[in-house]
């Protein structure tokens, strides 16, 4: 079932009330991309969430029945790729809840994550975030070497390629 900004924001209520401590999300992937408009809705949910928040955060979210697939890092980590420190700063405020401050990775963040996997999906990911957020190449190059990718690094720099000859060609 996809899942609309409006099902993410109850679902993130429903945990808030149960939440004890403060916890600070990280939307990820799609979930980022549909709270940043740029897609209408995400097949999963996936967040990055600082170290020191996950025990909280997973403590609710096996406490409040949802029935929905989360996926969930921590500090920075997406996926196989780990982004700089300086990713929550580079990341959108969204929401903030009582105790859930909701964020979303800056649209270059989202698509350097995305080069590692680079999937059909992926790749309508990565063009949506270039077309709505007119992201420019040298953007996407300059904080692609600042990942670190856990993997063949020659895979990654190879979709990297791809992309900038792919997606950029016209």
């Amino acid at each position: 079932m996809p899942l609309d900004k409006a099902v993410l924001f109850n679902l993130l209520k429903n945990f808030d009330e149960e939440a004890k401590e403060k916890i600070t999300l990280v939307a990820v992937g799609g979930t980022a991309m549909t709270l940043l408009d740029i897609k209408v809705s995400t097949l999963d949910i996936d967040f990055t969430v600082p170290s020191g928040d996950k025990t909280e955060f997973d403590r609710v979210r096996n406490l409040v029945p949802h029935g929905f697939k989360i996926d969930v890092y921590v500090d920075g980590s997406v996926f196989c790729n780990t982004l700089p420190d300086d990713y929550l700063d580079r990341s959108s405020e969204i929401r903030n809840f009582t105790k859930i401050f909701l964020r979303a990775l800056h649209p270059v963040d989202i698509i350097v994550t995305k080069i590692g996997r680079l999937d059909e999906r992926d790749v309508q990911d990565i063009e949506a975030c270039i077309r709505r957020c007119n992201i420019k190449k040298e953007e996407i190059v300059a904080r692609a070497a600042k990942i670190i990718y856990v993997g063949r690094e020659e895979d990654y720099k190879y979709n990297l390629q791809w992309v900038m000859a792919n997606l950029y060609s016209h």
